[in-house]
Formats: C-alpha cells, structure tokens, sequence
C-alpha cells in the first residue's frame, strides 16, 4: 500500500467477476477499515437502511478475542464504495485508490467485526471484498443475498465440539458430562433420545438440555457430574414412569415439556428430602409425584404449548393441590 496524498490510500486488488457482479479482493489494515466503514440500519433510517442494529457485546467479544493474541478472523468484510470514496482503479486495474475518510464505505456483510476491529487494540490485516457502482437497491439485494444464502453453524454442533476446542467454561464442561451420561449410560431414562450435535425430532439436542439444566445448577451442594446425574436421573426416570402409567401421552423430548419438566425439580426434591430424608430414589420420586398425575389432564403432555414456563406452573400447581403431608 502506499500513500498518494494525506486522504488518498492505494492497495494492490485482484478483480473478480461472479455472474453479472464484479467486485475486488484485498487486504486492509483493521484500522482503516474501522474509520472509513459505516452501517445504515432501519432504526436510523427508516426509509433506505436495511441492516440489523449493531449488538455492542458481541462486537466487544470480537475484540477481546483479537486482542488476547490467538485470535484469526479470515473470512472477508464485504463493503460497497459510496460516492463520498472517490474510489478509482489505476495501475493496468490492479491498484484502487480512494478518499481515507468517514461514510467510504457502506458495510454489506461483517458489521459486528468491523465494529470489534475499531474497538481492539491490536491491528491487523483484514480480508475485504469491495464491490463499486452499486446502487441502494443493488446493495440491499446483496446483503439479502448474503444472509439468507448463507447457514450459520447450528448451536447444537457449537455445543458439541467446544470440549474437542477445549473452548468450554466451568460450567459448559459440568453441564456436558451430564448430558452424556444421560447419552451414554445403560441405566439412562433418556438413552436412545439424545441427539448430541444436530436438533433432530423426538429427540433432545444439547441446546435444550443445557437450557433446562443450568437453571438448576446453584442448587446442588457440590458440582459433581456422577451425583446430579444420578439425582436427575432418578426424578426422569419417576416422570416417564408416572405418565406412562396414566396413559398421560408421555413426551418427554419436546422442548417444552423437558424444560418444564426440569424446572419442576427443585420442589419435588425438596419434598423428597424433607419426606425421605434426602433419599433421591425413582420410587421415592414417584411417590411424591403420584397426586401430580391424578389430577393432570390426558392432553397436558400431548399439547405442551411453547412456552415452558407456562406449563411448569401447571405442574406446580397440581403438585401442591395434592401434596399431603
């Protein structure tokens, strides 16, 4: 790169021709990109803005993972060259050149890493795609392209190799060993029903699981996998017994009815400590739960709804009608 005046940048491009669109490759200092970019959004403007509001966190993420030194982003920016740019191609095409100043640049895709860079400390060079000449229609046409063309991995795969990243926090590592317990183990109430890197019907994805079980986490004395495996366990295995036994229509792997059903754990734990002296056994379980599911209606587990909060109360409810002491 070099410098014709204060506010004139050059670098070297490649031009590329993709169908009916031609755009330019190149590298660009983080920096650069961070003072020329911009992103018009619908809160600002209404009337042409297209882009999604800027989520300052995840962009402060971006810059605290380039700034701890290991940090690689090498996917490109995409950017369209606005009139205030200046952009020209000089050099046989293979140098563009163009105004070093605020609004250059109108961001079509990476607009939390463009933020993320500004906001490190470090600088580095970025992969970036320039197209030029586009009108608004074309650019929003573009950043509708780019996003709905393109799959986001699914959390569930996220979850599943972070351990193999070693990327995973205290509490991610507590919460999958349980949830492979529950995958793995012989005695698991839930064995065949997991579905560990990829959402699946009928069966629980580790985005769900984890969901419903790290509410419950402050509650166990000692963050030890084997004992809230076992505790949990045994509660699951009262609960599909229970249904079954009423012909409730036992669902257990809908989301909604696993996450209302785990939110109800505390409460009957609690009545089997304070009835069985903490003894947390499925038969100890379903004793407790036994005046729940007398008075639960056929359809409850059948047509959970979506919200599981809703349906927790539900239970609770049926729970403390009949709860006798």
């Amino acid at each position: 790169m070099t410098e014709k005046s204060p506010n004139r940048l050059r670098y070297s491009v490649s031009l590329v021709t993709q169908g009916s669109h031609r755009f330019y490759t190149l590298t660009m200092p983080s920096e650069v990109l961070g003072r020329t970019c911009f992103v018009t959004t619908r809160a600002e403007n209404p009337k042409q803005g297209f882009q999604r509001v800027l989520d300052q966190d995840r962009a402060k993420q971006i810059a605290d993972y380039i700034d701890s030194g290991f940090g690689t982003i090498p996917s490109s920016i995409v950017l369209s060259a606005q009139p205030e740019a200046a952009l020209k191609i000089i050099g046989a095409g293979k140098t563009i050149e163009f105004e070093d100043m605020p609004h250059a640049f109108l961001v079509l895709d990476g607009q939390h890493r463009v933020y993320g860079f500004s906001l490190a400390r470090t600088s580095l060079r970025v992969p970036v795609v320039i197209y030029n000449g586009l009108s608004r229609q074309d650019e929003t046409r573009l950043f509708i392209d780019i996003n709905t063309k393109q799959r986001p991995v699914p959390n569930e795969l996220l979850l599943d190799i972070k351990k193999l990243a070693d990327y995973e926090n205290d509490q991610e590592k507590l919460l999958s060993q349980i949830y492979d317990s529950f995958a793995d183990q012989p005695n698991s109430p839930l064995m065949g029903l997991m579905t560990p890197a990829a959402r699946s019907a009928g069966k629980i994805s580790r985005v769900t699981f984890y969901a419903a079980l790290k509410p419950l986490l402050p509650i166990f004395s000692a963050a030890d996998p084997a004992d809230i495996y076992e505790a949990t366990r045994a509660y699951l295995q009262a609960i599909i017994e229970g249904t079954r036994a009423r012909e409730l229509e036992p669902n257990i792997t809908n989301p909604t009815v696993f996450r209302a059903v785990i939110q109800l754990f505390p409460e009957v734990a609690r009545r089997v400590k304070d009835r069985f002296a903490a003894d947390y056994t499925a038969p100890n379980f379903s004793e407790v739960l036994a005046p729940m599911f007398e008075r639960l209606k056929a359809n409850t587990f059948k047509n959970p709804g979506t919200s599981h909060k809703a349906l927790s109360d539900v239970l609770l409810k049926a729970l403390q009608t009949n709860f006798i002491l």
